[in-house]
């Protein structure tokens, strides 16, 4: 059999890029080098229009992470004009918190440095993540306006971000310990606190809740009604700190869902995201809101 095709360009073709090294950091109890990677999904070079920027933090609890993980469900937020970026951070084995949240801040900060070598527009970086990596991404949008976290290269650039999408992430991790203590367990949220648990002071820098402001940046807000690990209360206690400050925000309760459950990875949920970041940040030639 043989055919004649004319065939119609209706997608870009993309790029996964793997081995990206953002930032090098202390290893092996202090004393090695540790290289922290990044994998982008960007587009073909023929096309180096700059285009908005989503930075993507896995979860587990962190204690565990891998860049990878979900990265193949946002090739569809890819084609539809972002660029997509997974940070690696340090787990709490390493070390303990603020350390994850410096190394979410130096990847923002790589991105806007390099953002010509990967045809980002650095005035559009958003983030998201599931979980730990939620509570991250949060963490680091609350956080715009200080530099307390802003550790090591391109401390020129800002690591503030416009958009933020949390998936069930942790926003007040003092009732998540005092939970843990009622039933006397050693939770992941006591781990990346490095013994600090009874410092409330501490513990409050930990809790996006407590830096929400006037200036904090859009969020999306995604959460499983049955969750049975971040209790559902979490969000919902983010979204009523967000309306307090008159921040805009959007929550989706997912009826049914539990923790990182088949739900997340459907095309309606990955509809809301895009139409999410496209309003907030800009996508196909749109104005960011």
């Amino acid at each position: 059999m043989r055919k004649e095709l004319n065939v119609q360009i209706e997608r870009p073709q993309l790029w996964l890029d793997t081995e990206i090294t953002f930032a090098q950091v202390p290893g092996w109890c202090g004393h090695l080098t540790m290289d922290l990677k990044m994998s982008i999904i960007r587009h073909h070079e023929r096309d180096m229009t700059p285009r908005p920027c989503i930075v993507w933090l896995c979860g587990g609890g962190w204690l565990q992470m891998d860049r990878h993980a979900h990265l193949a469900d946002f090739a569809g937020l890819a084609r539809a004009g972002f660029v997509i970026a997974s940070a690696e951070y340090r787990t709490s084995n390493f070390v303990p918190f603020p350390a994850q949240l410096e190394d979410v801040k130096a990847a923002i900060r790589y991105l806007r440095a390099n953002a010509a070598r990967y045809a980002i527009d650095p005035e559009r970086i958003g983030i998201m993540g599931e979980s730990a990596g939620g509570h991250l991404a949060a963490l680091a949008g609350v956080t715009g306006g200080t530099r307390e976290f802003d550790k090591g290269l391109y401390l020129e650039e800002s690591s503030a971000v416009q958009a933020v999408c949390d998936w069930y992430g942790p926003t007040d991790l003092g009732k998540m310990i005092d939970a843990a203590l009622e039933e006397n367990a050693i939770q992941p949220e006591g781990i990346v606190l490095g013994g600090k648990a009874d410092d409330k002071e501490f513990v409050d820098k930990m809790n996006p809740i407590s830096w929400v402001g006037e200036d904090t940046p859009p969020f999306l807000i995604l959460h499983g009604k049955e969750d049975s690990v971040v209790p559902f209360e979490h969000s919902e206690w983010l979204y009523d700190a967000l309306t307090k400050a008159g921040c805009p925000v959007e929550f989706y309760s997912l009826e049914g869902a539990d923790h990182a459950d088949l739900p997340f990875f459907q095309p309606q949920i990955e509809e809301i995201i895009r139409a999410f970041f496209a309003k907030r940040l800009g996508a196909g030639g749109a104005d960011p809101q």
